[in-house]
C-alpha cells in the first residue's frame, strides 16, 4: 500500500494534469467549478452603463441638429462644444450635453457669440475690454448705451394746471 506522502503527490499530479495547476473552485463543497476566470469590466464601461440606465429612467430623448453649445462660466470663460450630442428630459428639467469640448476665453469667440450673450456677460466683456484698453470710449460696446439712465424712457413732463384745457389748445 502507498504511503500518505506518495498519495498526496499522486493527487497533486492528477489535479495538475486535469485542471492546469491550482484549483479553480469558487466557494465551498458542492460549488460548481469554473474552467476559466471571468473577465471583469473596466470602471469606464461600468460608469457608461450606469449613466445610460439613469438617462433611460429620466426618459431623456436625443435632440438632433444642434451645431454648437456654449456654457458661460462666472469667471468669463466659455465651455464650447462643437457638434455635441444633446439629450433632454423636459419633465425632469434636465439637459445632457456630451462630446468634445474646449474651455476658451469669451474674447476668443466674440464675433459669432454676441447674440448669445446676456446682460451679465456683456458687463464682463465691457470690463475685460476696459482692462485691455482696446475699445474706443473706454470699453463701450456698440449698441449698448453707457450711462444713459436718466431719460426715463421718454416720459413727458407733467403739465401745470388742468389737463383738459391744455388738450383743447
Amino acid at each position: 500500500m502507498p504511503s500518505e506522502t506518495e498519495m498526496a503527490e499522486a493527487r497533486a499530479k492528477m489535479i495538475a494534469k486535469r485542471f492546469g495547476g491550482a484549483s479553480a473552485t469558487t466557494g465551498g463543497k458542492g460549488a460548481v467549478r469554473r474552467k476559466k476566470k471571468a473577465a471583469s469590466r473596466s470602471s469606464a464601461a461600468q460608469s457608461d452603463v450606469k449613466l445610460s440606465a439613469a438617462l433611460k429612467k429620466l426618459g431623456a430623448t436625443n435632440i438632433p441638429g444642434i451645431e454648437e453649445v456654449n456654457l458661460f462660466k462666472e469667471d468669463g470663460k466659455v465651455i464650447h462644444f462643437v457638434n455635441p450630442k444633446v439629450q433632454a428630459s423636459i419633465a425632469a428639467n434636465t439637459y445632457i450635453v456630451s462630446g468634445p469640448s474646449d474651455t476658451k476665453p469669451l474674447q476668443e469667440l466674440l464675433p459669432s457669440i454676441v447674440s448669445q450673450l446676456g446682460m451679465d456677460n456683456i458687463s464682463q466683456l465691457q470690463s475685460a475690454m476696459a482692462a485691455q484698453g482696446g475699445a474706443a470710449g473706454a470699453g463701450a460696446m456698440p449698441g449698448v448705451p453707457e450711462g444713459d439712465d436718466d431719460d426715463d424712457d421718454d416720459v413727458p413732463d407733467l403739465v401745470d394746471g388742468n389737463f383738459e384745457e391744455v388738450s383743447e389748445t
